[in-house]
């Protein structure tokens, strides 16, 4: 732990700093959602599903009939009915009706109801089941999708359980009155699938900043702001007044000003007010604690050859923004994220500290940012 006073000499790992923000740290609660407010939030202990559909159905509007019934029918020899059943897509199969034929392929001209095809058993239908295998499971540690929210209510949920943190942003009032930098992780965050907490310090003076923070209403504490390594720290000097600073200064390029502590048991991450080591922050500390959190699995990401070679600083670990090119990732920018390149990108690498960078053509996991 370091006194307000005290100014960082040193930048700490990012691999140290943020196994420190997961020692001991546990994922949160599952909650209970509406299915219709679960979109984006991380899925939990999910029953398995009935089956879908629960009945023989319709698959398109029709006559619903037997096929034995219609063996040797045409339009050159129609076979006589004694009935047969409109049907709409979607509609429950009648008993003994096992097939459902195009609206023109019975004739009901005549006093006397024809039919002018022949069928197969199951044509126009969808079985029991077929949509959806009765005990299929959505997996835990999932981010829920609206194809996912599709399958849930189709096997009849109403409401699904998740683990959804509670994040609390606390921005800190720029001299310029700039809070983008703010917006921009507020949404990060809620995409992520967070319960988003967002106050704004009534002053850039740490008592006012520690005022705004309670622990006790979040999962993690995030703020905005006030981590520079100078005379105004107001964050570092709040979170040395309340807990625990583990490091102030990361050996993160961007994002090397930020700092991670504790206020009892919840983490805290004091990230930039500038957009570019924001977003590296996040990335990097932010979103693996949120995982831990979330019970995520692990984030997917896409291995391809770099086009061109990538240098970095050894010590430092470096985030680069790539585009993709054909089947090859092309460094846009490494360290340093203008807004350009950042809405260029297609994923984001990270270098470790302890690499000079990689070669042309050596295959990269890369984490997507356009889906």
């Amino acid at each position: 732990m370091i006194s307000a006073q005290r100014l960082p000499v040193s930048l700490t790992p990012l691999d140290v700093a943020l196994a420190a923000l997961l020692r001991g740290l546990e994922p949160s609660a599952v909650v209970e959602l509406p299915v219709g407010e679960a979109l984006g939030c991380i899925s939990a202990d999910l029953p398995p599903l009935k089956a879908h559909p629960p009945y023989d159905v319709a698959t398109a509007d029709g006559w619903a009939l037997r096929a034995n019934d219609l063996v040797g029918a045409s339009s050159f020899s129609p076979l006589p009915l004694t009935s047969a059943i409109w049907l709409e897509a979607g509609d429950r199969m009648p008993n003994g009706c096992d097939c459902v034929v195009e609206p023109d392929s019975v004739d009901q001209t005549g006093p006397i109801i024809q039919a002018l095809v022949e069928a197969i058993p199951g044509q126009g239908v969808r079985r029991v089941g077929e949509d959806l295998a009765e005990g299929s499971v959505i997996g835990s540690g999932m981010r829920l999708r609206p194809l996912d929210l599709l399958v849930a209510r189709a096997a009849g949920l109403e409401t699904i359980r998740v683990r959804r943190p509670r994040l609390r942003i606390v921005n800190i009032p720029a001299t310029s009155g700039e809070v983008i930098t703010a917006q921009l992780i507020h949404d990060c965050a809620r995409s992520a699938g967070g319960e988003v907490t967002f106050v704004e310090a009534t002053s850039r003076d740490p008592a006012a900043v520690a005022a705004a923070f309670e622990p006790a209403a979040c999962d993690l504490l995030i703020t905005i702001g006030g981590s520079g390594i100078g005379r105004t720290d107001a964050t570092v000097m709040a979170l040395a007044q309340r807990g625990e600073v583990i490091a102030h200064g990361i050996a993160l390029r961007p994002g090397h000003t930020s700092a991670v502590g504790r206020i009892g048991r919840t983490p805290v991450i004091a990230i930039s007010g500038s957009a570019d080591h924001a977003l590296g922050a996040w990335w990097t500390l932010a979103l693996p604690t949120l995982d831990r959190l979330s019970g995520r699995q692990p984030r997917p990401a896409r291995g391809l050859p770099l086009a061109r070679k990538i240098a970095s600083s050894v010590g430092i670990a470096e985030i680069t923004l790539l585009g993709r090119r054909d089947d090859s990732w092309v460094p846009l920018a490494v360290g340093d994220l203008p807004y350009g390149a950042m809405l260029a990108a297609d994923a984001w690498l990270l270098i470790p500290g302890g690499s000079e960078g990689y070669a042309a053509g050596t295959p990269v996991a890369a984490y997507i940012l356009r889906e």
